[in-house]
């Protein structure tokens, strides 16, 4: 690829062979071997043919647990990794409920011309 003017880092290529040869077997990156690699139907419908994913989804009553990165921006779901692997929980000193302040309408004082009281 350098003779392209393109240098690709090792780790992406070890990363894109792991992803083939999990399974134990090499598995291309084409319909064909996504469907061998995982059952996510959300991901299949991604990638290509996504109407006859769909609809042999809906066929057979498949389920998606939604975790993987394809089916949690179809979703619109934040995907639990980097900074979004974690939720911020703060303790405060200041009670969360603020104080109730009374009804403008529970004072007898307050009176509606026109309105007789009840």
């Amino acid at each position: 690829m350098t003779n392209h003017g393109m240098s690709i880092d090792a780790r992406h290529v070890m990363l894109l062979a792991d992803l083939m040869s999990f399974k134990g077997e090499i598995l291309g990156i084409t319909r064909f071997g996504l469907a061998k690699m995982k059952e996510s139907v959300l991901m299949l419908a991604s990638f290509e043919k996504t109407a006859d994913h769909l609809f042999d989804a809906s066929f057979h009553g498949r389920k998606d647990s939604i975790d993987g990165v394809s089916e949690c921006i179809i979703m619109g779901i934040p995907m639990a990794i980097g900074t979004g692997m974690f939720s911020l929980l703060n303790k405060s000193n200041i009670d969360s409920a603020p104080p109730q302040r009374p009804l403008l309408f529970d004072n007898p004082e307050f009176h509606i011309p026109g309105v007789e009281p009840t």
